[in-house]
């Protein structure tokens, strides 16, 4: 059976930012009690009173994790990069050898970003705007799902064993969204990791990405 302080105590861990402000004690509960009264009456089915719920918040005890934040400052070189096209395609018995054709076609070219990625149901290709037409004569047999043209893309030198750090990437995407930057696309690998972005939010998320540097 559900108690209140469950219901509560799954409502805060099913929102981060929230949760990291009450490891943090920075919480007025009464304010927060009355802002998730709503919600948990509806999860309850019936009335609670806000006192009720201040008790459940006091029994909360988040985990705070640690940042170690001199691997943060350790990230590498950010590099920039403007007109990239990004392509989603639905998977086909053909898929992967019109992937090659494209392949075969720019591995000569030089100063070109291309960028490949699958999974069980779609295939997704960002590439400088330039190799447009390529991918469009390429693809032009498969089912395209989507489009999206004039992203610039930031990519960073993860330091080393960032593997091993925990919440890397929370403590980035945290900042991001807490300055209303979306990311409309990310990759990594092993020691890189790329945020793609709508060309109005690049240079906010530069500058921020340096500041967590220093």
């Amino acid at each position: 059976m559900k108690t209140i302080t469950t219901c509560v105590h799954d409502i805060i861990r099913h929102q981060p930012f929230l949760d990291d402000a009450i490891a943090r004690d920075i919480v007025n509960f009464s304010g927060l009690a009355a802002d998730i009264q709503p919600q948990v009456e509806k999860e309850m089915r019936k009335p609670v009173k806000q006192g009720s719920i201040i008790m459940a918040l006091r029994r909360y005890a988040p985990s705070r994790t640690k940042i170690n934040m001199r691997s943060l400052r350790e990230m590498g070189d950010i590099i920039v990069r403007s007109g990239i096209t990004e392509y989603t395609f639905l998977n086909s018995k053909t898929i992967i050898s019109n992937k090659a054709r494209l392949l075969e076609a720019v591995k000569d070219q030089t100063g070109v970003y291309l960028n490949y990625s699958s999974n069980y149901q779609e295939s997704n290709i960002l590439v400088s705007s330039t190799l447009t037409d390529l991918v469009e004569k390429c693809f032009r047999n498969e089912v395209r799902v989507s489009v999206k043209d004039e992203l610039s893309s930031i990519t960073i030198a993860l330091p080393q064993n960032s593997s091993q750090t925990v919440g890397l990437y929370f403590y980035i995407f945290k900042l991001l969204a807490y300055e209303g930057i979306p990311i409309f696309e990310m990759i990594s690998t092993s020691n890189y990791f790329a945020l793609f972005l709508e060309k109005e939010y690049v240079n906010k998320a530069f500058l921020l990405m340096n500041e967590i540097k220093q």
